[in-house]
């Protein structure tokens, strides 16, 4: 049946034209597919197209303003704030657009926009080839890379969009664009941080590196020892190689084998150190904290793509999340970022994070609109829980996170990280000099901000 205000014969023709289908409220697979990964969002979009080329991608486009219908994208991953939903819209669904095409001896890859990380990385791994991608698998590669792209290997390889060398886009006429260093080179700086603003990117190429497989070192210890292993864990970090990341983490003890009964839901603190070679190298690197005798530790070389799916949570879940970049982290930063831990709900899949950026990350040489890149630490609340009763007191933990670490803030965050925190922090994400120049882009090339379920910049 279709929506309320548009004409049966309007949608026949929609499915007509499509290779993919078309879903709308109380159809075989609607609910399912306006699920996401935040168990909060519960929104009902009118119209779900489920596309399959860059011909349905741009259909759907055109069927969404021809028809007044607010128009969101869904990518391959997460969106915590649901804004890949729009209630009583239209929905373009990339999902179906996954495929991913490895060229190994040009090391690129040009991946559909539906993309996982879990797809991505499965298709390089064979030829010892990787990028930068997030820290779980089922990160959506699209909405990750535009938006900047933080990871396990962004300390050595750079930003996934400094990986970034071209994307095919529809825009919001519905028209495909490409953009590249070479074509429309203005929107193709906008994409390296300006997020899903300017049109649906149908596919992306990223440029590779070789990385054979990486080392992780998961070491935990009852929370009552985190200052002075996060003390450490700083140290190390601030000396280590640019082969060394991963971060230092609150969290509930996980029931695997390698953890004792007696950690077993209690809070702890972990060290997790990746390492971009060998195990005898990263237990060199990681002499300092193997040194303060961990109660549990799993230590193993792996292919990265094994690493990508070692912290995934279910979807289900109820989530906000938040993050503050850091000029500095001394000791009194660190006690207070332990002492909010205790307030954390436990057991829980929250996680309460120090991540460290530096090495290739800080290179601000190619002037992209992320300004938070120079910021040599990130405090990251990733709040995860079941019950809807916790729902306040899990945001009241996040905000309570982003207040403690006001004193070292440097104002500047990485959208991917939140959810819907005001204009304010939209700016802060790009900087106010790079926001007028993005608007402008935005201008060209959605002057009717069709695409506004996002990070938004509003056209000038």
């Amino acid at each position: 049946m279709a929506p309320q205000g548009i004409a049966d014969p309007f949608l026949d023709r929609l499915r007509e034209d499509l290779s993919g289908e078309v879903l709308t409220s109380g159809e075989i697979g609607y609910d399912e597919a306006r699920a996401v990964f935040n168990a909060m969002i519960d929104r009902h979009p009118a119209i779900i197209v489920q596309c399959e080329t860059d011909e349905d991608v741009a259909a759907a486009v055109r069927f969404g303003r021809d028809h007044e219908l607010p128009v969101s994208v869904r990518g391959g991953g997460h969106s915590v704030a649901g804004m890949a939903l729009v209630d009583d819209g239209l929905v373009v669904d990339l999902r179906r657009m996954h495929a991913v095409s490895v060229d190994p001896v040009g090391r690129t890859v040009r991946v559909g926009g539906g993309a996982t990380m879990s797809h991505l990385d499965r298709a390089t791994e064979p030829f010892g080839l990787a990028t930068t991608g997030g820290r779980v698998s089922t990160t959506g590669v699209g909405g990750f890379t535009l938006g900047g792209g933080t990871g396990w290997l962004d300390r050595k390889l750079g930003l996934a969009c400094d990986n970034l060398t071209a994307v095919d886009l529809v825009t919001a006429e519905g028209e495909r664009v490409h953009a590249s260093e070479d074509e429309n080179p203005e929107l193709f700086w906008a994409l390296h941080g300006g997020g899903g603003n300017f049109g649906v990117a149908t596919s992306l190429t990223l440029r590779l590196h070789p990385v054979a497989g990486v080392t992780v070192l998961l070491l935990l210890w009852q929370a009552e020892a985190g200052p002075g292993v996060l003390r450490t864990y700083r140290d190390f970090v601030e000396s280590a190689p640019p082969e060394a990341g991963g971060g230092f983490i609150f969290l509930t003890g996980p029931p695997e084998e390698f953890v004792p009964e007696h950690l077993v839901g209690n809070l702890l603190g972990a060290a997790l150190v990746t390492y971009v070679g060998t195990e005898q190298q990263a237990r060199k690197a990681a002499a300092p904290l193997l040194d303060l005798g961990p109660e549990a530790a799993m230590i193993a070389e792996m292919p990265y793509a094994e690493l990508q799916c070692m912290l995934d949570d279910p979807p289900g879940l109820r989530n906000y999340w938040s993050a503050e970049y850091l000029d500095s982290f001394p000791d009194e930063a660190a006690d207070v970022f332990c002492d909010r831990a205790r307030t954390m709900i436990v057991p829980s899949a929250s996680q309460h994070v120090l991540f460290p950026q530096g090495g290739a990350v800080a290179d601000d040489s190619a002037g992209y609109p992320v300004p938070w890149r120079t910021a040599p630490w990130i405090v990251h609340p990733f709040g995860l829980w079941e019950n809807p009763a916790d729902d306040e007191r899990g945001r009241q933990w996040v905000r309570d996170v982003r207040s403690d670490m006001q004193p070292w803030s440097n104002g500047t965050v990485y959208l991917n990280f939140i959810g819907n925190e005001g204009e304010q922090r939209v700016v802060a994400g790009f900087g106010a000099e790079n926001f007028e120049r993005l608007a402008a882009v935005k201008t060209q090339y959605d002057p009717d901000n069709v695409f506004s379920r996002n990070h938004n910049i509003r056209p000038q």
